[in-house]
């Protein structure tokens, strides 16, 4: 009997030996049929799989007789379901061919470097803020875009006023002057209002946010040495839309904005208007705002009229009135105050967008642009008022060529900037007119299936000094799906300027004018190596890591320098230097997501043989958020930003600071959804470590801003969608 029992075993372990079964397959990426290394193969019912070689071969082993369900996925490509049955019929290997995520790669197509290209097929490095992110960035602050950008790595906003909240964009570093800040690819805000675009711009009607680090001058113009900042707004689809968003704060802050949009056979149209509303916030209790009164109104109607399937035109009209005061808590408030400091900002601004679009053909595109912007502007403080009209204008025609391997763009630029004071220094005022013409020609070239280049030069003509050849190269190699490389370097340069954020913070008071017979323009070299890794670990778990190394050169820096008679503007013999890196870390597991950034950027100010560290730059700075999302329905985020001591104007260090926050928004249905920030609720401010004025509260001598003034804010709200 033991005979025929152990028999019985040994006949049933061999059957279900000889019932095990090895899978091998091939994953390839359908455009290029290059191996997709990391990707994964997966049985659910076995939960079995294993992750492919850099040949892309995976192999799954022991898989019992049967039918199962197989799935063959990789990060940023269609997952492909399919039914297996063992044992195989055929002994061939399979070989699977997975196609991009199209509906996200739609969303990513990049727009600021003048290419019609998804962002993997740009050889010019372009972040990407869109979709959830860019939603999620807009409750945080939905009545400007400071916080949104602040909160990337490498760029930071640098506060410019105490107590008006007056902010610039600082990228990898360095000035706010260095940064282009555009519209749909139209420059509307720089010169006399730069310290207050950040805060004058509401996001509900943007559609993405794009950000080009480094010198962009060949593909904009003089300006954009740092890099660049595109908002691109939204456009009508088939299905009509209506939101709303209204917002408050426990700063006694009010945000209501809406965005229309609809499309017919030919005509579309959007409308977007906001309402944003400050209250007087003095959480320090020292007397002075944090957090300014103001009320801001913004209109934005645009119009899209598509006369043929071939030729459309886009028109629109922006239109920003505010008033902003800042200072004494008691005066704002109304009460009776000997000598009240206080410093009152009024302004409006009215700007046009006109684009005319037609393609000749299918490879050849002609488009025409213009926009003109008229921005008034008042400055008030105590026994001083600086007033003055700034009125731009800028026109381009381009021609575009898309081929099969390679795509041209070539046009023809016109830029105009005139500034006249009204109010001010009466001796010297500080009225200039500046005219620009460029022409620029720029190609991107498909060499292999693993290398892009993109080749560029502009020449610009400035009216008050002449010519500027600026080149631009960049190259991307991938090597297979799941690395990118690029490397890039160009020429830069920026006009002398009065319009800089040491002459904000003293509010264009005892500055003389630009000597453009004796002083000429910033000129700027500098290059980019990015390398961005994709890994799939496991099933479930994926990887994006990015890596950024940048270096930029500034020759005849511009130096603010206090004189007998006021502040004057010099060029001594030296250059600035920005270098550093930018690391990047994106982790997906299920339903979470932690991101992690770090920059380390040294600054250095080399001004007549003596080096210094450059003002108001946190030398390491970490950014961290994790992130719980159930897509469509609720989602939670912690962040946790670090800065490191900044060297401040006066001669001091600041000190280091940690900033956290939690964020929320839960979709209620399809029309409504409830969302909540809790905004540096260590109550993290620079009044708690630090000072921010020196004397008398009625004449203030103000320090720099490097931390928050506003500390722990809550702010909630609802979204309406129909």
């Amino acid at each position: 009997m033991t005979r025929i029992i152990l028999a019985l075993m040994a006949w049933g372990l061999s059957t279900l030996a000889f019932a095990q079964n090895t899978y091998t397959a091939q994953i390839l990426d359908e455009e290029s049929g290059t191996p997709l290394p990391g990707a994964t193969l997966y049985f659910p019912q076995l939960q079995k799989g294993a992750s492919a070689d850099a040949k892309g071969l995976a192999t799954v082993v022991d898989i019992p007789d049967g039918t199962y369900s197989l799935q063959v996925q990789f990060l940023g490509y269609e997952t492909l379901r399919l039914k297996v049955t063992f044992p195989l019929a055929s002994s061939e290997r399979a070989i699977f061919r997975l196609e991009h995520e199209h509906e996200e790669l739609e969303v990513l197509l990049v727009q600021s470097n003048r290419s019609s290209r998804v962002i993997e097929d740009v050889p010019t490095r372009v972040e990407i803020i869109a979709g959830e992110e860019l939603a999620e960035k807009g409750n945080m602050k939905p009545g400007d875009i400071r916080m949104l950008l602040n909160e990337s790595t490498g760029i930071q906003t640098q506060q410019t006023s105490a107590t008006s909240y007056n902010s610039s964009i600082r990228i990898q570093g360095l000035d706010g002057k260095y940064t282009q800040l555009l519209r749909n690819g139209l420059p509307l805000y720089s010169g006399f209002s730069s310290g207050l675009s950040l805060m004058q711009i509401a996001p509900l009607d943007l559609e993405q946010v794009e950000v080009i680090k480094g010198s962009s001058s060949t593909l904009y113009g003089g300006g954009a040495i740092a890099g660049l900042v595109n908002l691109i707004t939204k456009k009508p689809t088939e299905e009509p839309e209506l939101s709303f968003l209204i917002n408050g704060t426990s700063a006694l802050g009010l945000d209501a904005s809406t965005f229309y949009s609809a499309k017919g056979e030919k005509i579309g149209t959007t409308v977007f208007a906001s309402y944003n509303k400050g209250t007087a916030y003095d959480p320090a209790d020292i007397g002075l705002t944090a957090i300014p009164k103001f009320d801001r109104i913004t209109i934005n109607p645009k119009l899209f009229v598509d006369f043929t399937p071939r030729t459309r035109l886009i028109a629109g009209v922006n239109f920003i009135q505010e008033d902003r005061l800042g200072g004494n808590v008691d005066f704002i408030q109304g009460e009776e105050v000997a000598n009240p400091y206080y410093e009152a900002n009024a302004t409006d601004r009215v700007s046009t967008e006109l684009t005319f679009q037609t393609r000749l053909d299918e490879q050849n595109t002609l488009t025409f642009k213009n926009s003109l912007n008229f921005f008034n502007r008042e400055i008030e403080i105590p026994d001083y008022v600086f007033e003055g009209r700034q009125v731009s204008s800028f026109s381009e025609v381009n021609w575009s060529a898309d081929g099969e391997k390679s795509s041209w763009i070539t046009g023809l630029n016109l830029w105009t900037d005139q500034f006249d004071q009204s109010r001010g220094n009466a001796e010297d005022p500080l009225d200039y007119t500046l005219n620009t013409v460029g022409a620029f020609v720029q190609n991107i070239w498909n060499a292999s299936p693993k290398w892009t280049l993109e080749s560029g030069f502009r020449l610009d003509h400035l009216n008050t000094e002449g010519f500027f050849p600026l080149p631009k190269v960049s190259a991307m190699y991938k090597p297979n799906s799941a690395l990118t490389m690029r490397i890039g370097g160009g020429l830069g340069y920026k006009s002398p300027t009065v319009f800089t954020e040491e002459t904000e913070r003293i509010q264009f008071r005892h500055v003389a004018p630009i000597d453009f017979g004796r002083l000429v323009s910033e000129r700027s070299a500098g290059a980019n190596l990015d390398l961005n890794y994709r890994l799939a670990l496991g099933d479930e778990l994926s990887l994006v890591a990015n890596t950024l190394f940048f270096f930029t050169q500034i020759q005849n820096p511009l130096i603010l320098e206090q004189n007998a008679r006021g502040f004057e503007f010099v060029q001594p013999e030296g250059k600035f230097e920005t270098r550093g890196i930018e690391v990047n870390l994106k982790w997906n597991y299920r339903d979470f997501k932690l991101f992690t950034g770090y920059t380390f950027a040294d600054v250095i100010q080399d001004l007549n043989g003596v080096k210094s560290p450059y003002p108001l730059v946190a030398r390491h700075r970490l950014n961290n958020v994790l992130m719980y999302e159930k897509h469509e329905n609720f989602w939670i985020g912690l962040e946790a930003y670090y800065f490191s001591p900044q060297v401040l104007n006066d001669g001091e260090e600041g000190q280091s600071y940690w900033i956290l926050g939690l964020m929320s928004e839960k979709v209620l249905s399809e029309h409504f959804s409830l969302f909540v920030n809790f905004e540096n609720f260590l109550d993290t401010r620079q009044t708690r470590f630090d000072t921010i004025y020196t004397g008398d509260i009625s004449n203030p001598e103000f320090r720099d801003i490097y931390a928050p003034v506003d500390g722990f804010v809550i702010n909630g709200g609802v979204k309406l969608r129909f």
